[in-house]
C-alpha cells in the first residue's frame, strides 16, 4: 500500500525469474510466479556482451527520450533474471547475460533483451525502488508502458515490443504481477503513445566494444522525477486532494496504532495520529483490510478506495468500530 510512512521495507523490483521448478515431461521451466524460463540457447544473438557494451545500448535508450542515467548496470551469472534494485544508497540494474541470449534465442529477436531492460529502466523513471512496497501490479503495468514506449522510439515494432513478455510471462497474474494480457496491453499502449509507425523495422542499436567510463550514479530520491519526453503513465497526484485514496481518521486524543492489509493475510502497523487523517491506497487491488483490537480478539473491516473511514469507539461495547463517511 502507498502511504506517507513506509510500512514495509522492500526495496526490489523485479520479473521475478528466480526459482525455479519443472512443470511437464519436457525441459521446459517456470518460475515460482509463472514466468517461464527460456531453454539455453546454442547461439549467442544478444548484443549485451558485456556490461559495457549493455551500457552502451542503455545510453542509447536513454538517449532517445532525453534522460540522464541515474542508475548503474551489473552483470550477475547464473540468477536467471533481470531485475531493478537500490543496493547501498545507489540505483541498479542487475542482469544475467545467459538469460537475456536465451530470451533472444527464443523469441529469435533481439529486441527482446532490450525490451526487458526498457522494462527495468521504467522502475527507476517512475522511482518504484524507492517506494516500500515491491513489486505491486500497478508498478509492473507502469513499467510495461514505459518499455513499449521507449522500444517503438528506438525502432522496434509492436510485434517485436511484445515478443519477451508474449513468450515468458505467466497468463495468470500473481499479487505481485499482472497476466500476461494485462501486461501485452500495457506495451502496446505505450507503443501507441510514441506516435510512431509499424510499418518498417529497424535493426536493434549497436554496441560500442570499448569500454567506457560508468558514470556516478545519483542517489535515490522520492522528490522530483527525471524529466524525460515520455508522455502518459500514472502521474503522480497529491493523496490529500485525490478521491481515490483512503482517508482513516481517528476519534482519539492520542496517537493510535491499527494495522492494514492488501491481501487480508499479512498485516502492517500504522501510526494514525491524533486529529489528522491517515491517507494510503492499497497496491494490489482497490481495495483491503483494517484490522481492530476487539474484546475477544480483532475485528476486520474491507475497505474500498474511493471512500473515507471514521474509526470511533464504542462506549457500550468498550470497543473500537469502523463507519463509512458519507459523500
Amino acid at each position: 500500500m502507498k502511504t506517507y510512512v513506509s510500512i514495509l521495507k522492500i526495496f526490489l523490483i523485479s520479473f521475478m525469474l528466480v526459482s525455479v521448478v519443472p512443470v511437464y515431461a519436457q525441459k521446459t521451466k517456470v518460475t515460482s510466479c509463472g514466468y517461464i524460463i527460456p531453454p539455453k540457447s546454442k547461439k549467442s544473438i544478444t548484443n549485451f556482451q558485456s556490461v559495457y557494451e549493455a551500457s552502451s545500448i542503455v545510453k542509447q535508450m536513454l538517449d532517445t527520450i532525453n534522460w540522464k542515467e541515474n542508475f548503474r548496470l551489473q552483470e550477475k551469472y547464473g540468477i536467471q533474471n533481470a531485475y531493478a534494485t537500490i543496493m547501498n544508497n545507489q540505483r541498479w540494474i542487475v542482469y544475467d547475460n545467459n538469460f537475456l541470449e536465451d530470451i533472444d534465442a527464443y523469441t529469435k529477436t533481439k529486441w527482446s533483451s532490450i525490451s526487458i531492460m526498457a522494462h527495468e529502466m521504467g522502475h527507476h523513471y517512475y522511482n518504484h525502488v524507492v517506494s516500500s512496497t515491491g513489486s505491486t501490479i500497478p508498478k509492473e503495468i507502469e513499467a510495461d508502458f514505459f518499455s513499449g514506449y521507449l522500444m517503438a522510439k528506438m525502432g522496434a515494432t509492436k510485434e517485436q515490443s511484445i515478443a519477451a513478455i508474449s513468450t515468458i510471462a505467466s497468463d495468470r497474474a500473481s499479487s505481485t504481477h499482472p497476466g500476461k494480457a494485462d501486461r501485452i496491453n500495457a506495451i502496446s499502449q505505450g507503443w501507441d503513445k510514441a506516435g510512431v509507425s509499424n510499418t518498417t523495422a529497424k535493426n536493434p542499436p549497436t554496441t560500442t566494444t570499448q569500454p567506457a567510463p560508468v558514470p556516478a550514479p545519483t542517489k535515490p530520491s522520492t522528490g522530483s522525477q527525471p524529466a524525460p519526453t515520455i508522455p502518459g503513465g500514472t502521474q503522480q497526484t497529491d493523496p490529500a486532494n485525490d478521491p481515490s485514496w483512503i482517508a482513516l481518521y481517528m476519534q482519539s486524543n492520542k496517537d493510535e496504532a491499527v494495522s492494514l492489509s492488501d491481501d487480508g493475510k499479512n498485516f502492517q502497523q500504522a501510526m494514525i495520529k491524533a486529529g489528522q487523517p491517515f491517507v494510503f491506497k492499497f497496491e494490489i487491488y482497490n481495495y483491503g483490510w483494517l484490522r481492530l483490537k476487539y474484546y475477544n480478539g480483532y475485528r476486520t473491516y474491507k475497505l474500498n478506495h474511493g471512500a473515507d473511514y471514521f474509526i470511533l469507539w464504542n462506549r457500550r461495547t468498550g470497543n473500537w468500530t469502523v463507519s463509512q463517511i458519507p459523500d
